[in-house]
């Protein structure tokens, strides 16, 4: 829902009241995540989407009933074979959205979901509508037995979204959980123009991007204006006290030997998602020798992605990022690196507690390769030469 902050803000300002139409269950291939919300005003004004487009009309209507009643409204959306124009998702899944009215009793604990910096939950009954949002350590808006809020507080620790059932018979409770956390952390480490152009396309993609290097004529802000930070300290130093967690991956472009291996030495030892150092095929034998010789373990250097990023070709420091990111996309979400053209499998790839915003969860490092081949590639898709500094 927070991708809509903006205008269901203005929205409580006015004082209009409006339904949300969210995803809050997946089967098969679909569009949009968990979480995803489509809101529709009484002027009959509509933000967002929950399908790309397959069932928008269909939850229109569904939003103005509900602002008709008064009432939530659970419904499933599916392909339907038998008739090619019947209402459902071409892609073949199933989507069931839930749509909710909402009044100004529940503006508290919307408005404390959409604009709470921390990690921050919002609960909804999806039988009688009453909304509560909370965090950590506080709650607000309407209230909920302790089960409740005790369930809610264990799935936004593991930053889940999704449908929950408490209790039983005359005391069952059935709800659904949104979760909000933090953008998950990408740490560029070495001040150079491939740099600027991974931080360009990491804050594009949602991540908090953070540019280190020791050397202050060239770690700026001015060099690197996509950045949120631009710190100046010795890499190792910086990361063994930086903040990371399972979603949190590290790009090492300093191609210096005595940058890049005191901080991959910290780096592959860390529960992060993804390690990557930038250098040619000779840089790269040469930094796993450095590396076994500091003590890594052949266990904790097949988590490096070395040389950094997908074989797609590139040269410039704008094609390198792309390639970057390519990997990083692939590492997080299970994905080939291939074209999808050339297979047949699911296009879209959600796990049961993907949200909008990714969610901290532990990811698989990558399977232990045959240690002839470079380290942490689980097919032939490597960088090219071109990206090695010349």
């Amino acid at each position: 829902m927070r991708e809509l902050t903006t205008e269901l803000l203005s929205w409580h300002a006015a004082d209009k009241a409006y339904a949300v139409a969210s995803i809050v269950a997946i089967t098969g291939s679909a569009p949009r995540p968990l979480g995803a919300a489509m809101a529709v005003d009484d002027e009959g004004t509509v933000i967002g989407s929950i399908s790309g487009g397959c069932v928008e009309g269909a939850v229109y209507e569904l939003c103005r009933e509900a602002l008709r009643t008064g009432l939530p409204l659970r419904e499933t959306f599916g392909y339907s074979d038998s008739d090619a124009f019947a209402v459902g998702l071409t892609c073949g899944g199933v989507l069931e959205v839930l749509v909710h009215p909402v009044d100004s009793r529940d503006h508290a604990a919307i408005e404390a979901m959409l604009c709470g910096e921390g990690a921050v939950a919002l609960v909804r009954d999806v039988h009688t509508g009453a909304t509560a949002a909370l965090g950590p350590d506080w709650a607000t808006g309407a209230r909920f037995d302790s089960r409740v809020l005790a369930e809610a507080r264990a799935m936004l620790d593991l930053g889940g979204t999704g449908i929950r059932v408490i209790g039983c018979g005359t005391e069952e409770v059935t709800v659904f959980v949104e979760s909000s956390v933090p953008p998950p952390r990408m740490i560029v480490f070495g001040a150079i123009d491939f740099a600027a152009a991974v931080a360009r396309i990491g804050k594009f993609l949602g991540y908090h991007v953070t540019v280190c290097d020791a050397r202050p004529v060239f770690a700026t802000p001015a060099r690197f204006p996509d950045a949120d930070e631009v710190v100046v300290d010795w890499p190792h130093r910086y990361l063994e006290g930086a903040q990371v967690d399972s979603r949190t991956v590290i790009c090492v472009l300093t191609h210096d030997a005595k940058f890049d291996v005191p901080v991959l030495e910290v780096a592959l030892r860390l529960p992060v998602a993804y390690v990557g150092a930038m250098g040619s095929r000779r840089t790269h034998t040469d930094r796993l020798t450095r590396l076994r010789a500091a003590g890594l373990t052949e266990g904790e250097l097949v988590r490096l992605y070395s040389p950094i990023g997908l074989d797609l070709g590139g040269h410039t420091p704008e094609e390198t990022a792309v390639a970057v990111a390519a990997e990083i996309v692939a590492v997080r979400r299970g994905g080939g690196g291939g074209s999808l053209a050339a297979g047949d499998g699911p296009i879209h790839r959600f796990g049961a507690n993907d949200t909008v915003a990714p969610p901290p969860m532990e990811y698989s490092a990558a399977p232990v390769p045959d240690l002839a081949a470079p380290v942490g590639r689980t097919t032939d898709t490597v960088l090219s030469a071109a990206l090695a500094p010349r």
